[in-house]
């Protein structure tokens, strides 16, 4: 499962700078200092990354991409109460977009951390903004199995799946075959 996250981190991150080019190629002190920042990012020079994110923030305290990628490397150097702080910039500037792409990855941080209870909201509050973020449903799964809700777990994963996350359908093909088949309800009885 680590490297899904892995995984889906990288997506994100990529779907978002995809989003922010037309914005960077504009020029200015803020986004030279992320271009620097995202290429050390890339090379794995994290710290270095850091000082250029935060420089670009400290140029532009309401840029939305740059809290994103700096959590990002908060999060990898599992410095999470840092990285939790910068997604909740993201969420605090972003456009909509964003802010459910800062709320997952706050939710997904919070699980890293152990905070299982505190990452369901964040998720939920993603799928609110994006209802087909199958990642959201897959990590909130984790999140609800961890505080033992298993049948929130199975539901969240069923959605996931359904939405074509591969590791929701692999776990649930291996633990709960019968995934597929319509959960049966008992009828409402009429006083």
């Amino acid at each position: 499962m680590k490297t899904a996250h892995k995984q889906i981190t990288a997506i994100f991150c990529t779907l978002i700078l995809l989003t922010m080019i037309g914005g960077t190629a504009l020029g200015g002190q803020d986004n030279d200092y992320f271009n620097r920042g995202y290429e050390k990012h890339l090379q794995g020079d994290l710290k270095a990354a850091i000082k250029d994110y935060s420089a670009a923030i400290e140029k532009n305290p309401t840029f939305a991409m740059a809290y994103q990628m700096r959590g990002a490397v908060w999060q990898r150097m599992k410095q999470f109460d840092k990285a939790i702080s910068d997604f909740s910039m993201v969420i605090a500037f972003g456009e909509p977009h964003f802010q459910a792409v800062g709320y997952y990855n706050r939710g997904v941080t919070k699980n890293m951390a152990g905070d299982f209870t505190g990452a369901i909201p964040d998720f939920s509050e993603a799928l609110k903004i994006n209802t087909r973020m199958g990642a959201a449903y897959f990590h909130r799964g984790i999140a609800k199995s961890r505080t033992g809700d298993s049948f929130g777990r199975i539901q969240d994963f069923r959605e996931a799946a359904r939405l074509g996350h591969v590791n929701a359908e692999q776990w649930l093909n291996t633990y709960y075959p019968s995934w597929k088949q319509p959960v049966a309800v008992a009828p409402i009885p009429v006083n």
